[in-house]
Order: C-alpha cells, then structure tokens, then sequence
C-alpha cells in the first residue's frame, strides 16, 4: 500500500503532499477525526514516505505526488516493523516500560511510556533515515501528566523529528498541544462507498448497508463488523434480537435484558479475539461492548427520527415495526434525552465503570417515558 491508495481521503492527503513539495514538513501534526476513517492507515504512509531513501514522484491530476519507493532499505524496513527511525506510541506499551512488567494495560496513555519511548529517545539522531517519526496512537487518552511531558518535545523539537498524534476527541487535548500542532482533519466516509467496500469483501447488500449506516462513516468500523459478520460470528442476528428485545421492554425485564446485553457482548468479544490476537482483551471487550451501544443509540436515532418524519435514512430500515413501536413510546424529545445516556455510557465504558452496572442504569432509563 501506499499514500496513492489510501480511500476517500483526497483533502488530508493533498494538504500532506503541498506541505512536502513545499518543503514544509511540519514537526507535529494531529490527525483528527472519527474511528476508523483512515487516520492510522494515512498516518503509516507518511511516516514511511518521509523516511524513504528514494522517494518516487508522478504528475496526479496536473501537481506532483510523492510517495515511498516501497524498495529501498528504509521501506523494507518498515514494511517488516523494525524501522529504527520510526516508533509507533500506544497505551500497552506500558508492559515493556522500566516498572511497567505485569502491570493491567492501562485506560489512559501513561507518561512512563512518553517518557521511556519517545521523550527519552527523541534527541538521538536517525540511523538510516532523514528524519526520525513518532506516531502517537489514541492521543485523546493521554493523560495530564503525560501531556505536559509532550509538551516539552512539541515545543523544542529537534529539525530532524515529526511526531504525529491520532485523536479522535479534540476536546481531550491541552490547548497547548493543539496550538504546537498542524491539525489535519479527516472527514466521513459516503455511506454508498462503505456499502460497495462490504459487498466486495462478499457481503450481501441488506446486512452492508446495514453496517455501512451503523458505522455513520466510518470505513474501518463498519469493516471489522462486516468481517465479524462473514466470520458467521452472528452480529446481525445479535442486533436484531437487541431491537426487538428493546422495542417491547419493561421495567420488570431490567435485569434479565441487562444479562443479555452482557451476554451480546461476550459473545463480540470473543470473535474479535480470534482475529486479533495482538490486541489487548480489555480493549476488544471495550469495543464490543460500544458495538452493543451503538445498537441502542442507532434504534432510538431511528424512532427520533420517525417522530420527525424523516424516514428516508433508517440505519434499521429491516426492523421498521420495531422502530415504530420505540417511536409511540418515545417523543422526539425523550429519544433524544436517551441518546444523549447512551453517549455517557460510552464514556463509562472508557472509564472502566463494570459493565453490569453501566447496561442496568442504561435499561433503567429507557424504561420511563412521559408517554407510558
């Protein structure tokens, strides 16, 4: 792969490649915007341009575009993981810090593993390379410590480094950081170019669209549900047993829907794991159990949007009767209300907060409405 082949990004990209023909490299960046848009994939591919050691270039519609050789010793390099010039920064690292061995990995991103791989490692010149790059994954989980640590590279950082932050909560980051940075923003993928990307991995056009609207732009969401769902791990069949189970929910099944929903989760938990066995478990579990959430948010996005008359868009279009009954239950106003929980569920799950807790609280509160 390579930046010519990064998908539906054209705005980041050209904003990248005017800065390299200009010469204008910046020392920082932050790569900004929703999971799974390609923020990780575009941040690889110019880390491993602004390394390269025999840079190729061709005319794309009439202005010149750089990109790596994918040949030289430095591309072969990194292709394999082992560029000595290039350190990707993420929270697990902590394990292999100095007092970090049999630690739990951690929520936040702590300043010992700012500290031991770049802050400690930065002022060392490259080996093989120009320039020397840090990629800072989940940036937005960086916490004040290790911030005001960064701060101190950001603010003198040696000519020859550049270090890229991946965020998707812009709001999470000091002033200070993001006035240091050049903030690349990274839009929404169209829902029509998700759904052809499914189909090409065999999916069918109901369950890819389905997926495709789910993840509300987001490529790289929307493909890990697909590939779960060809896998035959039941993610479809899961989602609409959830929609159903919340369409016709009491007060009184509070604590058996919450078992499900626990149960829902474990099950994506455990397909996940088995296609990445380098990730950690509790980070996989915290993404399946935002999967199940997303589920609830997408079926009262739905009735608000029913109560409103727009309908054209459903995200479960196969579930209408379903939707309909949530939408008699719930005004607009209320669904909107509910929304707004689950989005601080989401939060707890970030948090940490025990996942019986978090799914007895969200049920507790779609169980009341002013319409009941």
């Amino acid at each position: 792969m390579s930046l010519k082949d990064i998908f539906s990004q054209d705005k980041p990209i050209n904003i990248l490649q005017r800065a390299f023909a200009a010469d204008k490299v910046a020392h920082s960046y932050i790569f900004a915007g929703q999971e799974g848009i390609g923020k990780f994939t575009t941040a690889s591919e110019w880390s491993k341009l602004l390394l390269c050691r025999n840079i190729t270039k061709e005319q794309t519609n009439s202005q010149p575009f750089a990109d790596s050789c994918g040949m030289c010793e430095s591309c072969t390099l990194f292709d394999t993981g082992s560029h000595p010039d290039f350190a990707l920064i993420y929270k697990e690292l902590l394990e292999y810090t100095k007092d970090g061995k049999g630690k739990a990995p951690p929520v936040q991103l702590p300043i010992d593993v700012i500290r031991e791989f770049l802050i400690d490692k930065v002022s060392a010149k490259p080996t093989i390379s120009d320039r020397k790059v840090y990629v800072i994954s989940e940036s937005e989980k960086l916490n004040i410590a290790s911030q005001n640590a960064l701060l101190k590279v950001l603010e003198e950082p040696p000519e020859y480094c550049c270090i890229i932050l991946l965020c998707t909560h812009l709001e999470k980051l000091l002033p200070t950081i993001k006035s240091r940075c050049q903030l690349v923003r990274f839009q929404l993928i169209d829902e029509e170019k998700i759904v052809k990307r499914l189909e090409s991995m065999g999916l069918d056009s109901k369950r890819s669209t389905y997926f495709a609207r789910l993840g509300q732009g987001s490529l790289g969401l929307a493909s890990q549900w697909a590939g779960l769902e060809l896998d035959e791990a039941g993610l479809y069949k899961t989602k609409k047993k959830l929609i159903q189970s919340i369409a016709g929910y009491e007060l009184k099944d509070a604590l058996k829907l919450a078992g499900q929903f626990q149960e829902s989760g474990r099950k994506i938990t455990s397909a996940w794991a088995k296609g990445e066995q380098n990730t950690s478990t509790s980070d996989i579990k915290r993404r399946a159990l935002k999967t199940v959430i997303r589920v609830v948010i997408s079926a009262l996005d739905d009735a608000m949007q029913m109560n409103l008359g727009n309908i054209k868009q459903m995200i479960n279009f196969d579930q209408e009767q379903q939707i309909k009954r949530l939408s008699e239950r719930f005004t607009a106003e209320e669904s909107a209300e509910k929304i707004r929980d689950c989005y601080q569920t989401l939060r707890w799950i970030d948090a940490a907060v025990n996942e019986k807790l978090i799914f007895e609280h969200l049920l507790l509160n779609l169980a009341f409405s002013a319409t009941m």
